[in-house]
């Protein structure tokens, strides 16, 4: 990234999360994003002005001064997808096992299919020649909801504390789920588009595989022989960034690498390094927690200044309306199947206050955008930018719009659910 845009995006975090704080108070994901789309806007409106011109699209590509691609595929994604999968842990979600699994694995598996599907449809009406394979991948996309969105929004509220956990453990779980259902459905995008399914797995999947497995396993012997907790965070971003790199010289998928290298750390973690110093795991887990929030407020940030990015698309009212309405029939259809087999809702909710919640709790953030964009070279320029375009729609509404009218939701829940208990 140009160092003076680093220095106008970190500096607009900063301003914008401190006004934030002492003004608006809105959540912190909400409120960068919010503001940024404002500015976002106040800068296509000078450039339309400056330049005199009446046609929205003559002035776009003027008023875009930051590459988002970029920024996430020369070095950050790798970090954000090992941020976000390295802290999976199932200790702290034992009671809740059965639930948190069935929301992680069968409510993404589902929510995937339903959105790909009702896309799928939706491309055959408008005529967008999109395969069902891509369908299925723009579904992967858009099933994983975001925990540090989800969690600091419903934390707030005074959520109950199993309800809680069951909201933070879905939305920490579905992550590498909805990376290796994104993993299956590229695969068979680019096998439709290219030729060979099997050809396609063997060399980006299975290949990102072995190369993060590989590096993992030797650096995580460095990782666990040095008791220095600095030291231990260096080993870490090696092990990212090494497998990254090998997998870009080889033209395997170094984002499927990544994944694998921080689920692996995690479980390795937890296998081996039970008895060491409690001071650098937290020193760990403190590290990556606040990387990957930064990484996120630094796209967020992005994602509202380039929001206008999607004007570009054609029929873009029209695409955007149908993702944002697939995603919340996907998800509160996933959701509804998915309680079924959950056995008892924690907190004496009943299965349709609770599925109202989550299918409005259910907020999407920087993963979504990171795959996405990880598409470019998988699909034609115009596939890319339906997907790009229609992740990006999802990832506003709910953020800006489920977030914000998530405190009324919930209260209205909540008497519901009260009402409910005392009969």
């Amino acid at each position: 990234m140009n160092p003076i845009i680093f220095v106008v995006v970190i500096s607009l975090v900063c301003l914008l999360g401190f006004f934030n704080e002492k003004v608006t108070k809105l959540t912190y994901e909400i409120s960068l994003m919010l503001f940024s789309v404002v500015i976002g806007g106040i800068l296509l409106l000078i450039v339309t002005l400056a330049k005199g011109r009446t046609d929205i699209a003559d002035v776009l590509p003027q008023s875009q001064f930051i590459n988002i691609e970029r920024f996430l595929m020369e070095g950050v994604l790798c970090f954000m997808l090992f941020a976000g999968s390295c802290h999976m842990k199932l200790s702290g979600f034992r009671q809740l096992a059965r639930q948190i699994s069935v929301l992680a694995f069968v409510c993404t598996l589902l929510g995937a299919c339903f959105y790909g599907f009702l896309f799928y449809g939706a491309s055959l009406l408008l005529g967008l020649n999109l395969s069902l394979p891509v369908c299925l991948m723009f579904g992967s996309i858009a099933a994983p909801t975001d925990p540090i969105a989800a969690t600091s929004i419903l934390s707030k509220f005074g959520l109950p504390k199993q309800l809680s956990f069951l909201i933070e453990g879905e939305s920490l779980f579905n992550d590498g789920v909805g990376v290796a259902l994104f993993v299956c459905f590229s695969g068979m995008a680019a096998a439709s588009s290219s030729g060979g399914f099997f050809t396609v797995m063997l060399r980006e999947i299975l290949g990102a595989v072995a190369v993060g497995a590989v590096v993992t396993c030797l650096c995580f012997l460095l990782f666990r022989n040095t008791k220095s907790k600095t030291l231990g965070i260096f080993v870490t971003l090696m092990t990212v960034s090494v497998s990254y790199a090998i997998c870009e010289r080889l033209s395997f998928s170094g984002a499927i690498a990544s994944v694998i290298c921080g689920i692996l750390f995690s479980y390795l973690r937890s296998r081996f390094c039970q008895n060491d110093d409690a001071e650098k795991a937290e020193n760990f887990d403190s590290f990556w927690e606040t990387l990957d929030v930064l990484l996120n407020s630094l796209l967020y940030v992005m994602l509202g200044l380039s929001f206008v990015h999607i004007l570009q698309m054609e029929h873009v009212v029209m695409l955007s309306l149908i993702a944002i309405a697939a995603n919340f029939i996907a998800r509160c259809g996933s959701l509804s199947i998915s309680s079924l087999l959950m056995g008892k809702i924690p907190d004496g909710y009943d299965r349709l206050n609770f599925i109202k919640l989550l299918t409005w709790g259910g907020l999407r953030g920087g993963l979504s955008v990171a795959l996405a964009m990880s598409t470019k070279e998988l699909l034609p320029e115009n596939s890319y930018s339906i997907i790009l375009g229609g992740t990006y729609a999802i990832v506003f509404f709910t953020t800006v719009v489920q977030g914000l009218t998530m405190k009324p939701v919930y209260n209205r829940i909540s008497r519901s659910v009260i009402r409910h208990q005392s009969k």
